[in-house]
């Protein structure tokens, strides 16, 4: 988060007082520097403090090296133009990944300084034009001649959950109680809220906020994440917010009727972001045993299974990507960002994995989502009873997408997802203590007993595909049990 104006000079001159120069702190007078060097350092740094375990690096323009003066600069970013294009702009296309930097000018003493605030890298050592580099004694290198200096920031990296890092740095306690929905928290975990300062000690021990060296607060990932009253606070937690898409049509050439990108935090919004995609939901008309009834067109607990998992699981890493739920006259698609943790054939009896443990853990105590990893069992269960398709799930590009279907006739189902129903039943069966046969199949999909030829047919099929097997125990054609392969 870019530094408060009125900070600037505070840190200019913290960094000032540090004995030499550290590896996270660079000091230039004018801009002798190139566009291409600002890059480069841009990485060593943002690198460097990862390295020393730093929330930013600094880059201040305006002060000598050796002696640590203020002696002021000509250097303007906003005029040091790669072309047509700003510096910042221009750099930010060839850092991978896409790390926040911002620019801040200031006067002190009477003399202009500028100051270049880095974020730390995380998850990966940052590139700029697919070169990594680093702070060696205070000198730029490249990363692939120090390997040992490699192998230690991608330990580092590796070990540094989301949750943990810093979202906004340095804000007093009032302006935590002013970006975080404190009152949400309280009414979700059922609690009436204390005083201020006790507040304040709550968030520290749920490690939604964390004490700085001077005193201050530093907000972390999970807390905003979790509990942002405004995600715009948060520049880079701003792009994780959920978009909702309904489309006028089945593709997405089809104009687009509605969307919305999330404001809040997962947390205090989950609720409302629930309604507002039922409410965009069809829904189908049945006749019961006197009336006429409106129903879902997808069971809403499955819905909101679905959005807590991919809100859940999704790869905060991923730059330039948010959870997504699209919605379409006859499916509904939710994507998140992240490959899955486990094979997807698996997802209903695999134990429960989840990159973010402290936002999960969370999400879970106040009932957003299944301590025990029975989330996709539900939405199983609900498309059965709804007698819908099964629902699909693809990965590709480092993204995980899940597909509840509208309501088809069996006729109208494809082949291949008929297949899929069969495993999908066979796996829901057997974590249930059951197991599959042509009659619980033919119910399934709500076929007469005179056509389970046809189920014969699809269990057949799903044998050949390799998602089923007979059970050791078929003693007769007529007998026939089967069980998912893994099984």
């Amino acid at each position: 988060m870019p530094f408060e104006p009125n900070t600037i000079a505070d840190i200019v001159q913290e960094a000032r007082s540090l004995s030499g120069e550290s590896p996270w702190i660079e000091f230039k007078l004018n801009d002798a520097t190139t566009q291409d060097e600002i890059g480069e350092y841009i990485s060593a740094l943002s690198n460097t403090a990862a390295l020393f375990n730093k929330n930013h690096a600094l880059m201040i323009w305006g002060i000598n090296d050796a002696t640590h003066t203020i002696e002021g600069t000509t250097f303007d970013p906003e005029k040091f133009k790669k072309g047509n294009q700003s510096l910042a702009l221009w750099v930010s296309t060839l850092l991978n990944p896409q790390i926040q930097f911002y620019f801040h000018k200031a006067e002190i003493e009477g003399k202009s300084i500028v100051l270049l605030e880095i974020v730390a890298a995380y998850a990966v050592p940052v590139k700029f034009k697919n070169v990594e580099y680093v702070r060696i004694d205070s000198n730029k290198k490249k990363l692939k001649d120090f390997p040992d200096t490699e192998r230690e920031l991608w330990r580092l990296l590796l070990r540094k959950p989301f949750e943990t890092l810093i979202a906004a740095e340095n804000v007093s306690g009032e302006t935590v109680l002013r970006m975080l929905n404190w009152q949400a928290y309280y009414k979700m975990l059922d609690e009436p809220p204390p005083i201020e300062p006790y507040i304040l000690e709550r968030l520290l021990a749920e490690q939604m906020i964390v004490k700085n060296e001077t005193g201050q607060y530093n907000i972390t990932n999970l807390g905003a994440i979790l509990f942002a009253r405004r995600l715009s606070d948060f520049p880079f937690l701003e792009r994780k917010a959920i978009r909702v898409i309904l489309y006028k049509g089945k593709d997405r050439v089809a104009a687009t009727r509605k969307e919305q990108v999330g404001s809040k935090g997962y947390a205090s919004g989950f609720e409302g972001l629930i309604d507002y995609i039922n409410g965009l939901l069809p829904v189908n008309e049945v006749m019961g045993k006197a009336l006429r009834k409106q129903v879902p067109m997808y069971p809403e607990l499955a819905v909101r299974e679905l959005v807590a998992n991919t809100i859940i699981h999704q790869d905060f890493f991923l730059s330039g990507s948010s959870p997504m739920v699209e919605i379409f006259d006859d499916r509904m698609e939710i994507t998140n960002p992240g490959a899955p943790l486990i094979d997807e054939k698996r997802f209903i009896d695999h134990p429960p994995l989840s990159r973010n443990e402290g936002l999960a853990g969370f999400m879970r105590r106040i009932g957003v989502c299944e301590e025990r990893g029975s989330g996709f069992d539900k939405v199983v269960t609900l498309t059965e009873e709804y007698q819908l398709p099964a629902p699909e799930i693809e990965t590709y590009h480092n993204h995980t997408r899940v597909i509840l279907y509208a309501h088809q006739e069996f006729s109208q189902m494809s082949k291949a997802n008929r297949i899929y129903a069969c495993y999908l039943h066979a796996c829901l069966k057997w974590v249930n203590k059951g197991i599959m046969t042509n009659a619980s199949l033919r119910e399934r999909f709500a076929v007469n007993v005179k056509n389970s030829s046809m189920i014969s047919r699809i269990l057949k099929e799903a044998c050949e595909a390799g998602l089923i097997k007979l059970s050791e125990d078929s003693t007769s054609d007529r007998n026939r049990r089967y069980l998912p392969f893994w099984a």
